[in-house]
């Protein structure tokens, strides 16, 4: 219950971290990075948006723009509207015209764009910070509150149209939004790009659609061209007569700065690393808002709560999963996200894309690191459990070495089995006190597990004050049958130092009776799934213990098998065949006395 109620109080906490990611957007700018790529794919711009562009060209021939007076625009216009036949649609001016220069030039321009009457100029919204009555008797600082509109010059006011080219940055400084128009104390002011697309659609005789608005006035756009898309001739080969006016019949003409000395290029969200020219932004928002390529942002409360739900739900799948498994939901959440994101963004919405994916990787990584220390843990645990019957040094080694490999159930090896008992324990028990007979018996135990484990045993059982020993189970062992009959020696060498020493402290003698055989078994963990115990069962097992059960105090008696293993390595005296209990056929038996094949 408890387990359950942490794992379902985990995934509320996912589900809690993923809505404030998605809701405040802390990663915001990486959120957008990520958008442009997605969504601000160039898909072709209008070939009815030209643009005059004032470029290092035109400034090498007029002089640097400052010193302008107001007799090259009313040229401009002139030459554009000089065939009532064929005349643009809309000539746009991103120029300010703010303040009167000569009063010559100015009539002239004027002039020139009342015979057109289709010039747009550009104004400029100044903000400032302002304390506003809040309409509740209350006051508040608006620091974008629009202090005046810079308008173009009276004369060039009353035959033209204007509207604001201020652009409008994102948080990270690229452009990727538009303003409608802005509420001023005058009144309501349209921007340029939008009168710019009304005034077109008026003359194709249609109905302006305003796009879905967000904050105020603002919605997003999709750029159609990247800097350079759009059909570009210089101003100065307008002028000259180098460039034929009449292809511009029926057009958006748009005149702006394209010289990176007059400082109106910005940060754009279609071209990280490059900047575009304000015209040619305005020609971006002007094709969105004909294309229908605007878009707002999707509903962020609603939108933030299917995330949250989409994490925890990740959360809880892939508890029981494993790691590819868990990696492919992950791939497949992740790309679905994308895929959605790309499909609203063509329908008008803008999703925030990065928090999701953040989180789900967050939570895949501790999955990741979390099924690595559980099965750290268990490993140990095994490796732990299996020092307790094999040479530490043995486990260690194959641990590292990768090979760690256990059959549940059992497996058919061929080991060496060694079994050792203490002569005459029963009837000593019954002559001394409990605590004399635990304290014999560790002392013995002590003993057999010492040289079991010192030669790579496994130790397998105590049985009463027997023990029971295998070689080459659970692990492959090199030299297992050697090593087994070195682990009896071993034994029957520390008995006599034992038996002094108890002698000495109980005033009792004891002494050790010591069998060994090799062969198949069955060896692996035998018993249920509550209970179990690794041992070795089978013949070769039985033939063992049998010896043990015939050898004498202090003599230890091998096998036939053994023998021939390891003839060259030791001194045995040939027994021969004798009856073991339990068996129909006696089997032929030595006397281990010596190993030769290493020091004493």
């Amino acid at each position: 219950m408890k387990k359950n109620l942490s794992v379902w109080l985990t995934a509320l906490a996912v589900a809690i971290v993923t809505f404030l990611l998605c809701f405040f957007q802390p990663l915001y700018t990486v959120d957008k990075m990520l958008a442009d790529t997605l969504y601000q794919r160039p898909s072709g711009t209008s070939s009815n948006i030209r643009i005059i562009a004032i470029d290092e060209k035109t400034l090498d021939a007029l002089g640097p723009f400052n010193t302008w007076n107001r007799d090259i625009s009313a040229r401009l216009v002139d030459a554009l509207s000089e065939d009532p036949d064929a005349m643009p649609a809309v000539i746009a001016l991103d120029i300010l015209y703010i303040s009167n220069m000569d009063q010559e030039s100015d009539a002239r321009f004027a002039e020139a764009c009342r015979k057109a009457g289709n010039v747009i100029t550009a104004a400029n919204l100044v903000y400032e910070e302002a304390v506003l009555d809040d309409g509740r008797g209350g006051l508040y600082v608006d620091q974008s509150h629009i202090g005046m509109v810079e308008k173009p010059f009276e004369a060039l006011e009353e035959v033209s149209e204007y509207g604001f080219a201020n652009t409008v940055q994102d948080q990270d400084g690229y452009i990727r939004q538009a303003m409608a128009y802005a509420d001023t104390e005058e009144g309501t002011v349209y921007s340029l790009a939008w009168q710019i697309y009304a005034n077109y659609m008026e003359y194709l005789g249609e109905e302006p659609q305003m796009p879905e608005l967000y904050s105020g006035s603002r919605f997003d756009f999709l750029y159609s061209g990247k800097s350079g898309a759009y059909e570009t001739v210089s101003l100065i080969d307008v002028l000259e007569g180098r460039v034929d006016v009449r292809t511009f019949k029926d057009c958006i003409v748009m005149v702006g700065a394209y010289a990176p000395g007059m400082q109106d290029a910005y940060n754009v969200a279609v071209q990280r690393g490059a900047q575009m020219y304000g015209v040619e932004i305005h020609a971006n928002i002007v094709d969105a808002l004909l294309q229908g390529k605007t878009a707002q942002p999707a509903p962020e409360l609603l939108s933030s709560l299917v995330m949250a739900a989409v994490a925890a739900g990740f959360f809880l799948l892939i508890r029981r999963m494993k790691v590819p498994a868990a990696a492919a939901l992950l791939a497949v959440l992740i790309a679905a996200e994308l895929l959605l994101g790309t499909w609203l963004s063509s329908r008008g919405w803008i999703l925030h894309l990065i928090s999701l994916p953040v989180v789900l990787l967050v939570v895949y990584a501790v999955h990741i690191i979390w099924n690595y220390l559980q099965e750290r843990k268990r490993r140990q645990e095994v490796v732990n459990a299996f020092k307790r019957y094999v040479a530490p040094q043995v486990v260690d080694k194959v641990s590292k070495d990768g090979e760690f490999r256990l059959v549940l159930g059992g497996e058919s090896r061929h080991i060496a089995v060694l079994f050792v008992d203490i002569r005459g324990f029963t009837s000593m028990s019954e002559s001394i006190r409990p605590e004399e007979v635990v304290e014999i018996l560790n002392e013995y135990l002590a003993l057999t597990t010492h040289s079991i484990l010192k030669n790579g045993g496994t130790l397998d059982k105590f049985i009463g004050d027997a023990t029971m020993a295998v070689f080459n189970a659970p692990f492959d062992l090199d030299d297992y049958i050697y090593r087994a009959v070195c682990t009896a020696k071993d034994i029957a060498d520390g008995s006599d130092e034992l038996e002094q020493k108890l002698m000495e402290r109980f005033g009792r003698k004891i002494s050790f009776g010591i069998g060994v055989n090799c062969g198949p078994a069955v060896v692996g963990n035998i018993g249920c799934d509550f209970r179990m115990d690794y041992t070795a069962i089978g013949d070769t097992v039985n033939t063992a213990s049998r010896l043990e059960g015939a050898a004498k105090s202090g003599q230890i008696l091998i096998s036939e098998a053994v023998y021939e293993a390891v003839k060259d390595r030791v001194e045995a005296e040939k027994i021969g065949v004798i009856p073991l209990k339990g068996k129909s056929n006696g089997i032929l038996v030595y006397s281990l006395n010596k190993i030769t094949g290493r020091e004493a």
